[in-house]
């Protein structure tokens, strides 16, 4: 359990203020803020910094640092939060479909199943697959689910587990079993070592707004506005650590190398949203 001191910056860090009860609404207004303030990043594989899937470290990075990650630090620092506010919170590990429509490896991907006090739930909470629901979704829920950020749809696969579904397309295939935090560690460590590994081959920052999204994909920004896309390539090392500070507060001494075919999509959904 984490510390009030500790709790009361995670709010601040999400300019939230403490929930009176922690049921549905809360949970609502705690995963958009977490959305819309904590960048999902994959900076530390390409700056070489270590990656410790441990409840301190990760509150260490996202709470005192005020950096992001991609969604095993995301969703464990989250889990933190939620737990601490009263929530009650699972673990779940999903395997992200390629392309081709196949489910990558296990523990490709962290989620959490959230049960709040008001009888409603439970929900799936993810604040680290980057272009997702902005809102969490009922998990037991067959029907579609309308988000800002498209149509939901759960469903259920011959061998049980659950298909998470946006505007038609597979996103992902979560398991109900709840796991450890530590259990993801080999995910983990795929994602940040592997040359197939889309972490490793690309370099992405990026930023659910109030009006669309802002990506920084290694030294072009993205940003989408009302649905309205335009890309610019920064110009040298001063403006790339200024755009990193001032459209996602991450304040850098050395710029991470860029990979040599970084993503050039807007968001972190088409560069690879597991992890």
């Amino acid at each position: 359990m984490i510390t009030e001191p500790v709790t009361e910056a995670y709010l601040h860090r999400v300019g939230a203020t403490r929930p009176a009860r922690p049921d549905a609404d809360a949970l609502r207004e705690l995963h958009l803020r977490h959305l819309r303030t904590v960048p999902f990043e994959n900076l530390s594989i390409h700056l070489g910094e270590e990656i410790v899937l441990e409840e301190k470290a990760l509150l260490d990075k996202v709470v005192h640092a005020r950096r992001g990650g991609f969604c095993y630090e995301l969703g464990g620092s989250f889990a933190a939060l939620l737990r601490a506010l009263g929530f009650r919170v699972a673990f779940l590990q999903a395997r992200t479909f390629a392309e081709e429509g196949r489910p990558g490896i296990p523990y490709d991907h962290l989620a959490l199943a959230v049960e709040t006090d008001d009888g409603t739930g439970p929900w799936l909470a993810d604040v680290g697959f980057g272009d997702h629901s902005h809102h969490p979704l009922a998990l037991d829920e067959r029907g579609e689910q309308e988000d800002p950020g498209g149509s939901f749809h759960i469903r259920e696969t011959p061998d049980g587990d659950l298909d998470v579904l946006r505007d038609g397309r597979p996103q992902y295939r979560l398991e109900r079993r709840p796991r450890e935090l530590s259990d993801f560690a080999a995910g983990a460590w795929y994602h940040r070592t592997s040359p197939a590994s889309h972490f490793t081959r690309s370099l992405i920052c990026s930023l659910l707004t109030g009006t669309g999204r802002t990506t920084l994909s290694g030294r072009k920004l993205i940003t989408t506005v009302d649905g309205r896309r335009t890309e610019r390539v920064l110009e040298g090392d001063a403006e790339t650590l200024a755009a990193y500070r001032d459209h996602f507060g991450i304040v850098l001494d050395r710029l991470p190398p860029v990979p040599p075919s970084p993503a050039t999509a807007d968001g972190p959904a088409t560069a690879g949203a597991s992890g």
